[in-house]
Protein backbone atom coordinates (compact mmCIF):
# COMPACT_ATOMS: atom_id res chain seq x y z
CA UNK A 1 0.00 0.00 0.00
CA UNK A 2 1.50 2.76 -0.84
CA UNK A 3 2.56 5.65 1.97
CA UNK A 4 1.02 8.59 3.11
CA UNK A 5 4.52 10.78 2.00
CA UNK A 6 4.20 8.83 -1.86
CA UNK A 7 0.75 9.85 -2.20
CA UNK A 8 1.36 13.28 -1.24
CA UNK A 9 4.35 13.62 -3.45
CA UNK A 10 2.12 12.21 -6.42
CA UNK A 11 -0.41 14.60 -5.43
CA UNK A 12 2.33 17.52 -5.65
CA UNK A 13 3.35 17.02 -8.80
CA UNK A 14 -0.04 16.64 -9.99
CA UNK A 15 -1.25 20.07 -8.82
CA UNK A 16 1.95 21.50 -9.77
CA UNK A 17 1.10 20.31 -13.39
CA UNK A 18 -2.05 20.82 -13.90
CA UNK A 19 -2.05 24.11 -11.74
CA UNK A 20 1.14 25.77 -13.32
CA UNK A 21 2.18 24.77 -16.43
CA UNK A 22 -0.71 23.68 -18.65
CA UNK A 23 -3.34 26.94 -18.92
CA UNK A 24 -5.03 25.12 -21.92
CA UNK A 25 -6.07 21.68 -23.18
CA UNK A 26 -3.81 22.51 -26.12
CA UNK A 27 -0.96 23.23 -23.56
CA UNK A 28 -0.71 19.47 -23.21
CA UNK A 29 2.43 17.46 -24.58
CA UNK A 30 0.15 14.32 -25.97
CA UNK A 31 -3.23 13.54 -26.90
CA UNK A 32 -3.96 10.76 -24.54
CA UNK A 33 -5.99 13.02 -22.00
CA UNK A 34 -8.25 14.17 -24.95
CA UNK A 35 -11.30 13.46 -26.11
CA UNK A 36 -11.07 11.63 -29.49
CA UNK A 37 -14.52 10.14 -29.82
CA UNK A 38 -17.47 11.50 -31.60
CA UNK A 39 -20.31 12.92 -29.62
CA UNK A 40 -24.05 12.35 -29.95
CA UNK A 41 -26.64 15.14 -30.28
CA UNK A 42 -27.47 15.16 -26.62
CA UNK A 43 -23.86 15.17 -25.55
CA UNK A 44 -23.33 18.06 -28.01
CA UNK A 45 -26.41 20.07 -26.87
CA UNK A 46 -24.91 19.54 -23.18
CA UNK A 47 -21.39 20.90 -24.24
CA UNK A 48 -23.13 23.24 -26.52
CA UNK A 49 -24.37 25.64 -23.10
CA UNK A 50 -20.81 25.34 -21.38
CA UNK A 51 -18.92 28.55 -21.17
CA UNK A 52 -15.77 28.29 -24.10
CA UNK A 53 -13.33 29.06 -21.70
CA UNK A 54 -14.33 26.01 -19.42
CA UNK A 55 -14.18 24.20 -22.26
CA UNK A 56 -10.31 25.15 -22.97
CA UNK A 57 -9.35 24.48 -20.25
CA UNK A 58 -10.44 20.85 -19.65
CA UNK A 59 -8.80 17.36 -19.70
CA UNK A 60 -10.28 13.69 -19.94
CA UNK A 61 -10.13 10.75 -22.21
CA UNK A 62 -13.96 10.36 -22.59
CA UNK A 63 -17.08 11.89 -23.14
CA UNK A 64 -19.64 11.46 -19.09
CA UNK A 65 -23.28 12.31 -19.96
CA UNK A 66 -25.06 9.20 -18.10
CA UNK A 67 -28.76 8.84 -18.06
CA UNK A 68 -31.43 9.24 -15.90
CA UNK A 69 -29.77 11.69 -13.10
CA UNK A 70 -32.63 14.02 -12.88
CA UNK A 71 -32.49 14.73 -8.65
CA UNK A 72 -29.53 13.05 -8.27
CA UNK A 73 -26.55 13.87 -6.22
CA UNK A 74 -23.22 13.09 -8.42
CA UNK A 75 -19.71 13.64 -7.32
CA UNK A 76 -17.18 13.81 -10.51
CA UNK A 77 -13.67 12.95 -8.77
CA UNK A 78 -10.68 15.03 -10.67
CA UNK A 79 -13.11 18.02 -11.73
CA UNK A 80 -10.33 20.15 -12.96
CA UNK A 81 -12.36 23.80 -14.26
CA UNK A 82 -15.10 21.91 -13.97
CA UNK A 83 -16.48 21.06 -17.36
CA UNK A 84 -17.80 17.94 -16.79
CA UNK A 85 -19.53 19.34 -13.36
CA UNK A 86 -21.40 21.80 -15.38
CA UNK A 87 -22.98 19.16 -17.77
CA UNK A 88 -24.04 17.18 -14.83
CA UNK A 89 -25.57 20.46 -13.21
CA UNK A 90 -27.34 20.56 -16.70
CA UNK A 91 -28.61 16.70 -16.34
CA UNK A 92 -29.56 16.40 -12.43
CA UNK A 93 -31.50 19.93 -12.68
CA UNK A 94 -32.39 22.42 -10.22
CA UNK A 95 -33.76 19.47 -7.73
CA UNK A 96 -30.34 17.67 -7.84
CA UNK A 97 -26.77 18.69 -6.79
CA UNK A 98 -22.82 17.89 -8.19
CA UNK A 99 -19.96 18.08 -6.28
CA UNK A 100 -16.44 18.78 -7.57
CA UNK A 101 -13.38 18.02 -6.17
CA UNK A 102 -9.74 18.40 -6.88
CA UNK A 103 -6.53 18.41 -5.55
CA UNK A 104 -5.72 21.11 -7.47
CA UNK A 105 -6.76 25.05 -6.15
CA UNK A 106 -6.59 27.12 -8.94
CA UNK A 107 -8.71 25.29 -11.47
CA UNK A 108 -11.10 24.96 -8.41
CA UNK A 109 -11.08 29.00 -7.84
CA UNK A 110 -11.91 28.96 -11.93
CA UNK A 111 -14.37 26.87 -11.57
CA UNK A 112 -16.32 28.84 -8.80
CA UNK A 113 -15.53 31.60 -10.81
CA UNK A 114 -17.68 30.50 -13.64
CA UNK A 115 -20.66 29.09 -11.36
CA UNK A 116 -22.95 32.42 -11.81
CA UNK A 117 -22.57 32.20 -15.43
CA UNK A 118 -23.58 28.69 -15.64
CA UNK A 119 -26.41 28.78 -13.25
CA UNK A 120 -28.21 31.53 -15.14
CA UNK A 121 -27.28 30.07 -18.78
CA UNK A 122 -29.50 26.79 -17.23
CA UNK A 123 -32.08 28.85 -15.94
CA UNK A 124 -31.38 27.73 -12.24
CA UNK A 125 -32.62 30.35 -9.21
CA UNK A 126 -29.38 28.86 -7.40
CA UNK A 127 -26.42 27.03 -7.31
CA UNK A 128 -26.83 23.32 -7.71
CA UNK A 129 -22.99 22.69 -7.72
CA UNK A 130 -20.04 22.71 -5.12
CA UNK A 131 -16.50 22.53 -6.03
CA UNK A 132 -14.27 21.56 -3.18
CA UNK A 133 -10.69 21.13 -3.18
CA UNK A 134 -9.53 17.52 -1.66
CA UNK A 135 -7.76 14.21 -2.87
CA UNK A 136 -9.61 11.27 -4.56
CA UNK A 137 -7.61 8.86 -1.77
CA UNK A 138 -9.43 10.56 1.59
CA UNK A 139 -13.23 12.07 0.18
CA UNK A 140 -14.12 11.70 4.00
CA UNK A 141 -11.86 14.66 5.02
CA UNK A 142 -13.91 16.38 1.90
CA UNK A 143 -16.65 15.56 4.25
CA UNK A 144 -18.18 13.52 1.66
CA UNK A 145 -20.23 11.15 3.83
CA UNK A 146 -20.79 7.48 3.92
CA UNK A 147 -23.35 6.27 1.60
CA UNK A 148 -24.67 9.61 0.47
CA UNK A 149 -23.83 9.76 -3.28
CA UNK A 150 -26.10 8.42 -6.02
CA UNK A 151 -23.02 8.21 -9.09
CA UNK A 152 -19.48 9.08 -9.00
CA UNK A 153 -17.67 10.36 -12.49
CA UNK A 154 -14.49 10.72 -13.08
CA UNK A 155 -12.32 11.29 -16.42
CA UNK A 156 -9.18 10.11 -17.22
CA UNK A 157 -8.15 11.33 -13.09
CA UNK A 158 -8.01 7.55 -10.86
CA UNK A 159 -4.93 6.36 -13.94
CA UNK A 160 -3.12 9.48 -11.93
CA UNK A 161 -3.26 8.65 -8.32
CA UNK A 162 -0.46 6.37 -6.70
CA UNK A 163 -3.19 4.74 -4.65
CA UNK A 164 -5.60 3.38 -7.25
CA UNK A 165 -7.01 0.49 -4.89
CA UNK A 166 -7.71 3.06 -2.03
CA UNK A 167 -9.16 5.71 -4.29
CA UNK A 168 -11.85 2.97 -5.50
CA UNK A 169 -12.52 1.57 -2.10
CA UNK A 170 -13.49 5.39 -1.11
CA UNK A 171 -15.71 5.93 -4.27
CA UNK A 172 -17.38 2.35 -2.87
CA UNK A 173 -17.84 3.93 0.29
CA UNK A 174 -19.39 6.75 -1.11
CA UNK A 175 -22.05 5.10 -2.92
CA UNK A 176 -25.05 4.65 -1.61
CA UNK A 177 -26.43 1.14 -2.43
CA UNK A 178 -27.60 0.69 -5.92
CA UNK A 179 -25.35 3.44 -7.07
CA UNK A 180 -23.31 3.92 -9.99
CA UNK A 181 -19.60 4.73 -10.75
CA UNK A 182 -19.45 5.91 -14.60
CA UNK A 183 -15.66 6.35 -15.44
CA UNK A 184 -13.47 6.86 -18.17
CA UNK A 185 -10.15 6.22 -17.93
CA UNK A 186 -6.70 4.87 -19.63
CA UNK A 187 -6.12 1.30 -19.44
CA UNK A 188 -3.29 -0.84 -21.31
CA UNK A 189 -2.94 -4.47 -22.36
CA UNK A 190 0.11 -5.21 -20.00
CA UNK A 191 2.03 -3.55 -17.27
CA UNK A 192 3.96 -0.91 -18.02
CA UNK A 193 7.82 -0.56 -17.06
CA UNK A 194 7.50 0.80 -13.69
CA UNK A 195 10.00 3.59 -13.79
CA UNK A 196 7.73 5.48 -15.61
CA UNK A 197 5.69 6.03 -12.83
CA UNK A 198 8.60 8.27 -11.66
CA UNK A 199 8.28 10.57 -14.63
CA UNK A 200 5.51 13.68 -13.44
CA UNK A 201 5.41 14.30 -16.96
CA UNK A 202 4.29 11.33 -18.44
CA UNK A 203 2.09 10.45 -15.47
CA UNK A 204 0.68 13.90 -15.57
CA UNK A 205 -0.23 12.75 -19.09
CA UNK A 206 -1.65 10.14 -18.32
CA UNK A 207 0.62 7.64 -19.74
CA UNK A 208 3.61 7.01 -17.31
CA UNK A 209 0.78 5.38 -14.02
CA UNK A 210 -2.15 3.86 -16.24
CA UNK A 211 -3.76 0.11 -14.79
CA UNK A 212 -3.02 -2.82 -16.55
CA UNK A 213 -6.53 -3.86 -17.52
CA UNK A 214 -6.69 -7.37 -15.51
CA UNK A 215 -4.78 -5.86 -12.52
CA UNK A 216 -8.13 -3.33 -12.73
CA UNK A 217 -10.16 -6.54 -12.66
CA UNK A 218 -8.44 -7.99 -9.99
CA UNK A 219 -8.43 -5.13 -7.79
CA UNK A 220 -12.04 -4.83 -8.12
CA UNK A 221 -12.56 -8.62 -7.32
CA UNK A 222 -10.61 -7.46 -3.61
CA UNK A 223 -12.89 -4.75 -3.11
CA UNK A 224 -15.78 -7.08 -3.30
CA UNK A 225 -16.82 -5.58 -6.71
CA UNK A 226 -18.17 -9.03 -8.40
CA UNK A 227 -18.57 -7.80 -11.77
CA UNK A 228 -17.68 -4.53 -13.82
CA UNK A 229 -19.78 -3.55 -17.27
CA UNK A 230 -17.69 -2.12 -20.52
CA UNK A 231 -19.85 0.83 -21.98
CA UNK A 232 -17.52 1.95 -24.79
CA UNK A 233 -13.50 1.96 -26.20
CA UNK A 234 -11.53 3.45 -28.43
CA UNK A 235 -7.40 2.47 -28.88
CA UNK A 236 -5.16 5.38 -28.12
CA UNK A 237 -2.56 6.22 -30.47
CA UNK A 238 0.50 8.39 -28.56
CA UNK A 239 0.91 11.32 -30.95
CA UNK A 240 4.32 11.96 -29.22
CA UNK A 241 7.29 9.95 -30.17
CA UNK A 242 9.24 10.59 -26.98
CA UNK A 243 6.07 9.15 -25.15
CA UNK A 244 5.48 6.55 -27.53
CA UNK A 245 8.78 5.25 -27.55
CA UNK A 246 8.51 4.69 -23.71
CA UNK A 247 5.77 2.52 -23.75
CA UNK A 248 7.28 -0.02 -25.92
CA UNK A 249 4.73 -2.56 -27.80
CA UNK A 250 2.34 -1.41 -25.24
CA UNK A 251 -1.58 -0.41 -26.79
CA UNK A 252 -3.49 2.10 -24.64
CA UNK A 253 -7.69 2.59 -24.76
CA UNK A 254 -9.62 4.81 -23.13
CA UNK A 255 -12.46 3.16 -21.83
CA UNK A 256 -15.39 4.18 -20.18
CA UNK A 257 -17.21 1.71 -17.70
CA UNK A 258 -20.22 1.17 -15.04
CA UNK A 259 -19.65 -0.30 -11.65
CA UNK A 260 -22.71 -0.80 -9.72
CA UNK A 261 -22.80 -1.25 -5.77
CA UNK A 262 -24.85 -3.92 -5.42
CA UNK A 263 -24.67 -7.92 -4.92
CA UNK A 264 -23.72 -9.38 -7.84
CA UNK A 265 -22.75 -13.20 -8.33
CA UNK A 266 -19.42 -13.77 -10.01
CA UNK A 267 -20.73 -15.33 -13.07
CA UNK A 268 -23.97 -14.52 -15.38
CA UNK A 269 -26.75 -16.87 -13.55
CA UNK A 270 -30.02 -17.85 -14.93
CA UNK A 271 -33.33 -17.12 -12.99
CA UNK A 272 -35.23 -16.95 -16.16
CA UNK A 273 -35.39 -12.84 -16.16
CA UNK A 274 -36.28 -10.64 -18.43
CA UNK A 275 -36.76 -6.93 -18.86
CA UNK A 276 -38.62 -4.29 -21.36
CA UNK A 277 -37.36 -0.76 -21.53
CA UNK A 278 -39.65 1.87 -21.42
CA UNK A 279 -38.17 4.42 -23.70
CA UNK A 280 -38.71 7.03 -20.60
CA UNK A 281 -34.97 8.22 -20.33
CA UNK A 282 -34.26 11.48 -21.61
CA UNK A 283 -32.43 11.46 -25.28
CA UNK A 284 -32.76 7.65 -25.31
CA UNK A 285 -36.19 7.42 -26.20
CA UNK A 286 -35.70 4.77 -28.76
CA UNK A 287 -32.96 2.62 -27.17
CA UNK A 288 -30.73 2.53 -24.28
CA UNK A 289 -27.36 0.82 -24.37
CA UNK A 290 -26.36 -0.51 -20.50
CA UNK A 291 -22.86 -1.78 -21.48
CA UNK A 292 -21.28 -2.96 -25.07
CA UNK A 293 -23.51 -6.02 -24.79
CA UNK A 294 -27.28 -4.84 -24.08
CA UNK A 295 -29.01 -2.56 -25.91
CA UNK A 296 -32.43 -2.77 -25.01
CA UNK A 297 -35.25 -0.72 -27.69
CA UNK A 298 -37.66 0.62 -26.52
CA UNK A 299 -41.12 -2.22 -26.06
CA UNK A 300 -38.73 -5.27 -26.76
CA UNK A 301 -38.33 -7.78 -24.23
CA UNK A 302 -34.79 -9.54 -23.50
CA UNK A 303 -33.83 -12.10 -21.38
CA UNK A 304 -31.14 -11.07 -18.90
CA UNK A 305 -28.63 -12.68 -16.44
CA UNK A 306 -29.04 -11.97 -13.16
CA UNK A 307 -26.95 -9.96 -12.55
CA UNK A 308 -28.37 -8.05 -16.05
CA UNK A 309 -31.82 -7.95 -13.80
CA UNK A 310 -30.49 -6.46 -10.67
CA UNK A 311 -28.58 -3.70 -12.38
CA UNK A 312 -32.30 -2.34 -14.45
CA UNK A 313 -34.10 -3.51 -11.21
CA UNK A 314 -32.51 -2.51 -8.28
CA UNK A 315 -30.97 0.72 -9.02
CA UNK A 316 -31.65 4.52 -10.61
CA UNK A 317 -33.01 3.12 -14.10
CA UNK A 318 -35.66 0.68 -12.29
CA UNK A 319 -38.86 3.45 -13.35
CA UNK A 320 -37.55 2.95 -16.61
CA UNK A 321 -37.77 -0.87 -17.12
CA UNK A 322 -40.23 -4.02 -16.42
CA UNK A 323 -38.45 -6.14 -15.47
CA UNK A 324 -39.94 -9.87 -15.07
CA UNK A 325 -39.30 -12.70 -12.83
CA UNK A 326 -37.44 -13.62 -9.53
CA UNK A 327 -34.23 -14.79 -8.52
CA UNK A 328 -36.51 -17.64 -6.64
CA UNK A 329 -35.56 -20.62 -9.28
CA UNK A 330 -31.97 -20.94 -10.93
CA UNK A 331 -32.07 -22.57 -14.25
CA UNK A 332 -28.13 -22.82 -14.29
CA UNK A 333 -25.28 -20.27 -15.75
CA UNK A 334 -26.69 -17.89 -18.57
CA UNK A 335 -26.73 -19.40 -21.99
CA UNK A 336 -23.89 -18.55 -24.07
CA UNK A 337 -22.21 -16.15 -21.24
CA UNK A 338 -18.63 -14.93 -21.06
CA UNK A 339 -16.92 -15.18 -18.39
CA UNK A 340 -17.78 -11.45 -16.99
CA UNK A 341 -14.70 -10.83 -15.08
CA UNK A 342 -11.85 -12.43 -16.84
CA UNK A 343 -9.11 -13.53 -14.62
CA UNK A 344 -6.55 -11.97 -17.07
CA UNK A 345 -6.17 -8.69 -19.54
CA UNK A 346 -10.01 -8.15 -20.43
CA UNK A 347 -8.56 -5.84 -23.71
CA UNK A 348 -9.08 -9.41 -25.40
CA UNK A 349 -12.42 -9.11 -25.88
CA UNK A 350 -13.58 -7.30 -29.20
CA UNK A 351 -14.64 -4.25 -28.54
CA UNK A 352 -18.48 -3.84 -29.12
CA UNK A 353 -18.58 -7.31 -27.70
CA UNK A 354 -20.30 -7.51 -24.57
CA UNK A 355 -18.01 -9.01 -21.69
CA UNK A 356 -21.31 -10.73 -20.21
CA UNK A 357 -24.49 -12.13 -21.25
CA UNK A 358 -25.76 -10.25 -24.64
Amino acid sequence: MPSFNSIQSRVDDMTNYYGKSLSTSNDLKSNVCTIEETTSHREADVYAKLHPEVLSRSYGCGILVPPALEGARVLDIGCGSGRDVFSLSQLVGQSGSVIGIDATQEPITFAKRMTDWHMQVFGYDRPNVEFLVGTMEDLATAGIEDNSVDVVVSNCAINLSTAKERVLKEILRVLRPGGELYFSDIFSDRRLDPSLRDDPVLVAECIGDVMYSGDFHSMMRDLGVREVRAVRSYRKIVRNEEFRRSIGRAQLESRLYRVFKLPLEDKCEDYGQAAVYLGTMDGHEQEFMLDDGHMFETGRAKLVCGNTAMMLADTRYAKHFRVFGDRSRHLGRFEDCADPNPASDDSRVPVGRSSCCG
